[in-house]
């Protein structure tokens, strides 16, 4: 494999490609279906994940790929070898449906059931965000400037959750919290509630309701490279290739230093 500053390049590049043909999609108009769960599925998804599994296989050959069209299709790849590459063409369908542009394509590379690097790019609203275990954590904003980002300390003023739309829980927060007066819940769609966290703008996402490790490993990648962590709600770290590729209950801290 390339070393680490040129795979992030690369993979920087793929996203950029794969949402590139996501919003000629969304500015065209499609047609919505329904997996076997109820999910959200369009022509988009099935793209983007056929532009990055191509990128990825040709990138490195040799790392076994996850996605989540082909997974819900039945393609399962061998990854007993402990790396390999988790990946969600569209994260937040539902907002790309809705037309909110709050949805991202997710690339995250596993080794030993950790992410340690990741990129969420946010196409409808011209934003990438990277992170490498070694590199840390930085952003390329809708003026193509990229600077570096990082969690911020939590003000005794109050904390900043961001939520889900569809899967937040007040009472489970404030208990998490710990007393804490909350200042302000934010909503937002897909893997941008991870960045958010990491960029500073939030103090924590907890999320209650079923994921799955392909919505959450690149944005897991993104926060703690950018200072961050995550855990199960009992506090324990958070693992990948767990069986089924289904997530628990979990929490995206900020910069609670003094917490847990």
């Amino acid at each position: 494999m390339t070393n680490a500053a040129e795979m992030l390049a690369k993979l920087e590049s793929l996203t950029l490609n794969a949402g590139n043909a996501i919003m000629r999609i969304y500015s065209e108009g499609f047609v919505t279906k329904y997996k076997d769960d109820y999910s959200p599925v369009t022509e988009a998804d099935t793209i983007a994940e056929k532009i990055i599994i191509a990128g990825l296989s040709s990138l490195t050959p040799e790392i076994p790929v996850v996605a989540e069209e082909a997974f819900s299709s039945g393609h399962s790849p061998d990854i007993s070898g402990g790396r390999f590459w988790l990946v969600d063409p569209l994260d937040g369908t539902n907002e790309f449906v809705e037309k909110n542009g709050e949805f991202t394509v997710n690339i995250a590379l596993i080794e030993d059931g950790r992410p340690v690097c990741g990129i969420v790019h946010a196409p409808a609203l011209s934003q990438t965000y990277t992170g490498h275990i070694k590199k840390g954590a930085h952003c390329r904003d809708v003026n193509n400037n990229r600077h570096k980002i990082r969690v911020r300390k939590v003000s005794k003023n109050g904390v900043t959750v961001v939520a889900s739309r569809r899967h937040g829980d007040p009472k489970k927060i404030k208990e998490i919290l710990e007393g804490r007066s909350i200042r302000k819940i934010q909503n937002a769609g897909s893997s941008l509630k991870f960045c958010i966290v990491a960029s500073g703008d939030a103090d924590i996402y907890p999320r209650f309701g079923r994921t799955m490790e392909w919505d959450t490993a690149a944005g897991q990648a993104v926060l703690e490279a950018a200072g961050g962590r995550m855990s199960t709600l009992d506090g324990k770290p958070f693992k990948y290739a767990k069986a089924g590729y289904e997530n628990p209950n979990f929490i995206a801290w900020g910069g609670f230093d003094n917490l847990n």
